[in-house]
């Protein structure tokens, strides 16, 4: 077990025929070219023969492109219940029960699919009907996963994660990593070593309202430096409830804010502009998104499957401050960035979503 390892790492599935999906995200940026590859995987009522039954693969890739795959035999799909281990077969001429294969026997044998470990991403998916392709094979050697350096990793959205209170779970794998590897982009070959890297991933039998994403651990000037700040509305037990958290890895030490120890604030227009603000005893940070790129349309899940649903670039600018509180405000750290992850998702986005949250005992 890496000792970065997450909770809520493993595969959730308990096996009932009740709606449930699962999805992990992987991504790897290259500062060089400032471009980025996101690959999303996700697996939907994986009891089969159900309407939304089902595997896909998708790719963000260079400029914003998009490729995907569906890979529609659950049969054909594995995960662990006790590791973060995954993956999913479409066509190959092995008859065994899919499982982890060493990287050169996958590449052998697996034509078309994926897996994915703590410390592998690997597979190749195909469109025919734009004869568009991705190959690729990086390893991952992990920095941040969520937490202080050294520190026991926590869940990302608290002890109550482990209880069916919260849907969807959210849990941050990976804040920070550095990927090895190649990735073969319907021709052009992108070769990297010790590129930033980073994984998350969401499960669960209920669906986000709406929500919003800032991503980035690619900062010019500081190679040291990761954040992961999101919110949504999502249901808790029977009602609907906005909440939203800024989690931040800097030179070994995590800076975390949530509900239950700060008061978390935004201003998220439906594209272009993402704000927020945070604080509580000890720190307080401003982060400020944008993006003149038009995004590209990504697939999420939904009660009625994977559709699409929200919107993302890998090319947003970012702005990040970080200030200590005691006494008089000091600034720990500024920094900003060309390549930040920024997405929206769900529905409604008319106007400008202005809220807050925090936990009622938060000062």
């Amino acid at each position: 077990m890496n000792p970065l390892s997450t909770p809520h790492s493993e595969y959730h599935w308990d096996g009932t025929d009740v709606r449930f999906f699962e999805g992990w995200y992987y991504r790897v940026t290259l500062p060089e070219c400032g471009q980025t590859f996101a690959f999303m995987y996700s697996i939907d009522d994986p009891i089969g023969g159900k309407s939304c039954s089902g595997g896909a693969a998708q790719i963000l890739g260079p400029n914003d492109e998009y490729l995907w795959r569906t890979f529609p035999n659950v049969n054909q799909f594995w995960a662990s219940s006790k590791s973060l281990a995954l993956g999913h077969w479409g066509k190959t001429n092995l008859t065994s029960p899919p499982q982890y294969l060493e990287p050169t026997k996958f590449e052998q044998y697996i034509l078309e699919g994926y897996q994915a470990t703590t410390t592998l991403n690997q597979g190749c998916i195909h469109d025919p009907a734009s004869n568009s392709y991705c190959r690729w094979q990086y390893e991952i050697k992990p920095i941040y996963g969520w937490a202080d350096t050294a520190a026991p990793q926590q869940s990302t959205a608290g002890w109550l994660s482990y209880l069916p209170i919260f849907e969807p779970g959210w849990q941050i794998l990976m804040a920070h990593g550095l990927a090895t590897g190649w990735i073969d982009w319907n021709g052009k070959r992108y070769e990297f070593t010790n590129a930033p890297a980073y994984g998350e991933k969401n499960w669960g039998r209920a669906f986000p309202q709406k929500w919003f994403w800032l991503n980035c651990n690619s900062f010019t000037d500081e190679p040291d430096l990761a954040l992961t700040a999101g919110g949504g509305r999502r249901q808790l037990l029977w009602w609907m409830e906005s909440a939203a958290l800024i989690g931040i890895h800097y030179q070994g030490k995590f800076y975390e804010f949530v509900p239950w120890n700060s008061q978390v604030s935004w201003q998220i227009q439906p594209w272009g502009r993402w704000q927020m603000q945070a604080q509580n005893h000890e720190y307080e940070v401003e982060l400020s998104g944008t993006t003149d790129k038009p995004g590209m349309p990504l697939r999420a899940p939904t009660e009625q499957g994977l559709i699409f649903f929200c919107r993302d670039t890998m090319q947003g600018q970012l702005s990040l401050e970080l200030r200590r509180r005691n006494g008089k405000s000091k600034t720990i750290l500024k920094a900003h960035s060309d390549v930040c992850g920024l997405e929206t998702g769900g529905s409604p986005w008319h106007e400008t979503w202005h809220d807050s949250a925090k936990f009622p005992w938060v000062e």
